[in-house]
Formats: structure tokens, sequence, C-alpha cells
């Protein structure tokens, strides 16, 4: 039924073996200018679990010993490639684009086993060998579906400001329930605080409540799903119920935003920095945007954003013009001590009651949308996380 959507996601062995020499050649150029450390390929490159036309390459330097491992990589890249991006971050990595693919390269501590690990990410090279030898060519492509099938429907990805799946989960989750089409038929009945173990071993620990717990079989004291949000949890059960009522490729089609539904949009243009950092920003000035549109009685009905050229904010709101004052309730009369308090506050204006509560207009900060929009620019919350903000509806 799937073999359209595969034809259409799975890379061709032209494309394949056209990206497998690039990445042999890079590796062959910064291995030579690495002292006593190995580039090696992972991600889902390494795995074989990779989408079509995604050429984002996961490069894992492997160092022998952890002193200025970040350092001692930057000093290779730039004697090896002309261009180059920092990202900081608990431990420094590097963004380098060649022949037209993108180089994500991490320095990580050679280890063989997760108890020597001195940063989260020495353990991604043990996640690379344990996809590798747990799965087949048919699981890979069952892995490619049920990654598409996210990404189309927005659960796909566990940086911050997604909040989804990470590669990584979506392939455990596929190996455990051995295909894509009992992974789905098992997720309608997850509940909130599921737990999935691979292995035997399961030292995770936490007071916090996930939505999914997936034991790390190479970390046994960590949880695969930590970064994924309740929403995107709820959403991917809710894709499932869908799915299983009614098989359908057309759940493979992209979710599109339709900004006609929405009578207030913003067009954004993020901070620059790593996506994470950037988006992260991007989510939170979306948040309290929305938050002051309800506080100031705008009444937001619905809202969305995404983020492809630029970011945009889309918002459907109630009311775009307010009355002059709004109603301040007091105590109810019967409580004196607390009304005359009340009275006391508010003495320079007009003590009302209403239903037997005391009450007084006050003037409202913001009675129409246009001076509300304005003030945005001088609200710090929202400008220090976005470069700039355009009202384009």
């Amino acid at each position: 039924m799937f073999s359209k959507v595969l034809e259409k996601i799975k890379p061709n062995k032209k494309e394949e073996q056209e990206v497998k020499n690039k990445v042999d050649l890079f590796l062959k150029k910064i291995n030579s200018k690495l002292l006593n450390a190995e580039a090696i390929v992972g991600g889902s490159f390494a795995k074989g679990t990779w989408l079509k036309n995604q050429h984002d390459i996961d490069i894992f330097v492997l160092f022998t010993t952890p002193q200025n491992i970040s350092t001692r990589l930057e000093v290779a890249i730039k004697a090896t490639f002309d261009n180059m991006e920092k990202i900081h971050g608990s431990r420094d990595y590097f963004l380098v684009n060649y022949e037209n693919l993108n180089f994500e390269l991490v320095p990580v501590l050679k280890i063989n086993s997760s108890e020597k690990a001195e940063n989260i990410t020495d353990i991604s090279p043990m996640h690379v060998d344990y996809i590798k030898k747990n799965i087949n060519e048919k699981l890979a492509d069952e892995i490619r579906l049920t990654k598409y099938l996210m990404k189309m429907n927005k659960c796909y990805g566990a940086e911050t400001y997604i909040g989804g799946f990470s590669g990584y989960l979506i392939e455990l989750l596929v190996i455990y329930y051995k295909g894509f089409n009992n992974l789905i038929k098992s997720t309608v009945n997850w509940k909130h605080g599921e737990i999935i173990n691979l292995e035997n071993e399961n030292n995770f620990i936490s007071e916090q409540k996930f939505p999914l717990i997936v034991i790390d079989p190479v970390q046994a004291n960590r949880n695969v799903s930590a970064a994924l949000r309740d929403d995107k949890f709820h959403l991917f059960i809710n894709l499932a119920k869908k799915f299983n009522s009614k098989l359908s490729v057309k759940f493979f089609k992209e979710i599109k935003i339709n900004p006609s539904k929405y009578n207030l949009v913003f067009r954004i243009e993020p901070v620059k920095g790593s996506k994470d950092v950037s988006g992260t920003k991007m989510l939170k000035a979306f948040e309290k945007i929305n938050s002051e549109l309800n506080l100031n009685e705008f009444k937001v009905i619905n809202s969305d954003w995404e983020w492809t050229d630029f970011g945009y904010f889309y918002f459907k709101i109630k009311n775009k013009t307010l009355s002059k004052t709004v109603k301040h309730y007091g105590p109810p009369v019967r409580f004196e001590q607390d009304a005359e308090k009340f009275k006391l506050a508010h003495k320079n204006l007009k003590i009302k009651e209403e239903k037997e509560r005391l009450y007084v207009n006050l003037p409202r900060k913001f009675t129409n949308i246009k001076d509300f929009i304005k003030s945005l620019s001088t609200n710090k919350e929202i400008s220090d996380k976005v470069y700039s903000m355009a009202q384009i509806k």
C-alpha cells in the first residue's frame, strides 16, 4: 500500500552513491588534519534510515583524551575548510557546508561503555551501533515511513521549539514494535506515562512526569523521549487513531497552515544562531504574544506558527476593538472590612454594585488591536527573541 510513498522518500542507488562519495571525501579531508582523533559518519546516514533529499550529515569526531576536544576539532576544521560555523553548547560543535551537503561535526570521547561518557553526545556512536545491529533493510524502510508520517504531521523533531519525536526515538519504537503497522496499532493504546524498554536494564529515575518513557538500550538511566512534549505525544496518538480507522496515503501529505483562517498574522525574522536556539526564542515570543492578546481581552480563538524561510505567527482573535473601560470586581458588599479596603484603593473612581458585589470601571490599556501591536516592539520578552517582526495581516 505504501510502496509509492516509500519510492518518494527512499534514496535511490544513484543518490545514495553520490552522497556516499561526498561523505567519504569529506572524511578523508578532515581526518588528514586530525591528531589523535578520527572522524566517522553517524546519524541516520550511517544507520541507513535517512530520507531522500535530506542531506544533513552527522559526523562524530572520536577523541581518545577529553582535553579541549572542541578547540582541537576547531583547529582541524579551519585548516581544512573555508567555511565554518561554531555552535555553542555543553560542548561546542561545528557546521560545515561542503559539496552542497551540510555537515555537523560533533566532538565526542571515544568510549566503549556509557558509564565512561562525560557528555551526552559521547553516547551517540553507541546509538548508531545499536540501531545497525537491530535492523534490516525492511525495518529501515519502515523507519523511513514512520519518520515521514511524523514529519508531515508535525510530530518529528526533538528540538526544543518542536518538542516531537527524535530520529533515534522513532528507530527504537519501530524496532520494539517490529514494524510500522504494529507501532501505529499499538500507539492508540498508549497512556500518559507509557514505559517502553527494549532491554532488561532500567535504571531510570525521575520525579518529572513524562508522557512517554523509552529506556535507552545503551544507557539504562536515560529516557530517550525526555524532550517529547505532551501536545506532540497526544498529536501522534490521535494521528494513529485516524490512521487505523481508515488506512490511506493521504496521511503522508504535509499538513499546511491556511493563512485565510486567521485575522492577525506576523512575519518573523529569527535571531541568528543555531536553529534550535533561534526556533526556541521564536516559540517563546509566539507564546508571549498569545498570552498578551488574551490578557488584554482580544481573545485568541485559534493560533499556530511555522518556520520556513521566515517565521510566521498566526492568530484568530475575537475582538479587534474593545470598550474604553473594563469592569474590575472587588469583594461582595457583605464582607465589610474587605469592601472598605476596596473603596479606599479606588477612592478616585466611582464605586458601583452588581449582584451585591463591588466594582469599578478601569480604563483599558488598549482599546484597539493597532495600539496593542505597536506596544509589542517595546515588550522586551518579545523584541529580545526575534530580529524583526512585521504585521502582514
